[in-house]
């Protein structure tokens, strides 16, 4: 046996038998570029908004992330790609975007529409902006109706074969939000008088409570470098303290750490954090415009009543 491998080694001549061949792999192909026009809406709340009227005609997208504070927002070389690329830009207006005229100088001309157009403006009473227009306007459901009705223009204006289209869908958007205005006005309809206030970091809500029958606190008026100061914090306490309002709340994008010392000086709860300035993200509780109210009402109620909240 062993004479018959020896001369099978032989007549190979000692050469090493080659490995199998295997086959080289084969490359994912491509995703093809998404050629639908741009739409780029200056932060998160007013890109689901536009979602909703687009459809699947459109690509709109958001400049700024969830979680991001809009007012203060310092734009990014990268944003100015976004920019230029753009077909249509919404934005908020009333003074939201103090950095937009930065922004907007940056790019060359690109189409822009300002959602809050027809809004009857509430003047800020306090502070540093006193006078100017609250820029919080669509946190009224009856405002989000102008707004949508503006994003339906702004579309068919972009693209005109659409125009059925964002009107059927601004109509069902509409619908949807009449609808949670109604049951948002039930639902705090239930409030005794006493309990009837919304005590927040930002005074994001003014549109909301002239809506509802409510009554606004809050620690400073709008977002800026001067935030939770002892005056600000001295005001509120005194009047969670004569009021005894059970609860207070923060948003979600600045530091609420004033705001829960106000709960302790005061002795009230510090009951949570309402979306305003920004959804949550997709796997959150505000991940679209319609959940941002809907939370935020829940969040408020539950915590005026003492409620846990589900």
């Amino acid at each position: 046996m062993l004479r018959w491998v020896l001369l099978g080694v032989l007549l190979l001549g000692g050469c090493a038998v080659p490995p199998p061949q295997t086959s080289a792999p084969v490359a994912e192909p491509e995703a093809a570029p998404d050629e639908r026009p741009l739409v780029l809406t200056t932060f998160t709340v007013l890109a689901d908004m536009a979602q909703q009227v687009a459809g699947d005609r459109l690509r709109v997208e958001s400049l700024i992330k969830p979680g991001a504070e809009v007012h203060g927002y310092e734009f990014t070389p990268s944003d100015l790609v976004r920019g230029q690329d753009a077909a249509l830009i919404l934005e908020n207006g009333l003074g939201l975007e103090r950095w937009g005229d930065r922004f907007y100088n940056s790019l060359p001309p690109v189409p822009r529409v300002t959602l809050s157009e027809g809004v009857t403006p509430i003047p800020i009473a306090t502070d540093a902006y006193r006078g100017q227009p609250n820029p919080h306007a669509w946190m009224s459901p009856q405002n989000a109706l102008i707004y949508v009705e503006n994003i339906r223009q702004a579309l068919t204006n972009l693209d005109p074969a659409g125009a059925a289209t964002y009107a059927a869908n601004a109509e069902r958007y509409k619908a949807a939000i009449k609808n949670l205005d109604a049951q948002l006005r039930q639902q705090l309809a239930a409030l005794p008088a006493n309990q009837r206030y919304i005590v927040t970091c930002e005074g994001a809500f003014s549109y909301l409570v002239r809506d509802y029958g409510l009554q606004e606190v809050y620690l400073w008026p709008v977002n800026a470098e001067q935030q939770g100061t002892p005056q600000q914090m001295a005001r509120v306490i005194a009047t969670v303290r004569a009021q005894q309002i059970p609860a207070v709340f923060c948003e979600s994008t600045v530091n609420s750490a004033p705001q829960q010392q106000v709960a302790r000086e005061a002795g009230a709860t510090f009951a949570g954090i309402f979306y305003v300035d920004s959804l949550s993200p997709p796997e959150g509780r505000a991940a679209t415009y319609l959940d941002l109210l809907r939370y935020n009402i829940d969040t408020l109620v539950n915590g005026l009543t003492g409620r846990t909240a589900p």
